[in-house]
């Protein structure tokens, strides 16, 4: 049984807590023994991309404290996860104790698509969820982490679900945390961009594995009136036929 540590992330816990509990529902269902460090906090990526790398750094040693001991670190976000893989080494370059702490943590830290197809072997969870579906790969996951083939894989084993594809799925969302506040016009225009592109598949939902993304996604397909629903891939894989019913 591998032992998971969830990193559950700001966005997840302040404003998503239902992605946290169907990560967990879905882990233990694959057999893995999960824990939830409460002592973790921010991977420091605002600080981070704002400038602040004393900051980060502050914030990325907490969150190496509260998984020293973990076997596994597993989180619902690419973007997270590829901020301690990209900017953990650089963070920490200087100290050669907390550099190599910081390369046992991205060591052991895996996306959630990527954790259940490149580390358990599985594809097919056992998830049923009925209704037409199309795919946003989120710039940080398929970017950062290569988390591209995997999150289709495992929707292309869920039973009742129609994918389709979504036409340049790889665009930005426009969220990109800061991004969308500096630069806001140009957000809410690669955000319209994207919410055509979504309607014009004719799915009932967008799924993804980032909540920056959907979060921001689903503000724009409200702003135009749209019927398409956001849904994290966690909560898609962790739905079976008896919660259907």
């Amino acid at each position: 049984m591998k032992k998971v540590a969830l990193f559950i992330t700001c966005i997840a816990d302040q404003l998503f807590p239902d992605v946290g509990s169907a990560t967990v529902r879905l882990l233990r269902r694959l057999g893995c023994d999960v824990s939830f460090p409460e002592a973790q906090a921010c991977c420091g990526q605002p600080a981070f991309n704002s400038g602040y790398p004393d900051e980060a750094r502050s914030a990325a040693e907490r969150l190496l404290d509260a998984f020293e001991d973990a076997e596994f670190v597993v989180s619902p976000s690419g973007s997270c996860v590829g901020m301690a893989h990209h900017n953990y080494p650089r963070l920490f370059a200087g100290d050669a104790v907390l550099a190599e702490r910081a390369r046992r943590f991205v060591q052991k830290t895996h996306e959630l698509s990527q954790f259940i197809v490149n580390v358990l072997g599985v594809t097919d969870v056992g998830a049923a969820f009925p209704g037409k579906v199309t795919y946003h790969a989120s710039c940080h996951a398929a970017r950062l982490l290569g988390a591209r083939s995997e999150p289709l894989a495992l929707l292309g084993s869920v039973r009742g679900l129609e994918l389709v594809p979504l036409p340049r799925c790889e665009d930005c969302c426009g969220f990109g945390g800061a991004f969308s506040v500096k630069l806001s016009d140009v957000s809410a225009a690669m955000a319209d961009e994207k919410s055509e592109h979504i309607e014009s598949t004719g799915a009932d939902h967008v799924v993804s594995t980032d909540l920056g993304c959907l979060m921001n996604i689903q503000g724009r397909l409200d702003r135009r009136g749209s019927r398409v629903r956001t849904l994290h891939l966690a909560e898609i894989l962790a739905t079976t036929a008896d919660r259907v019913r």
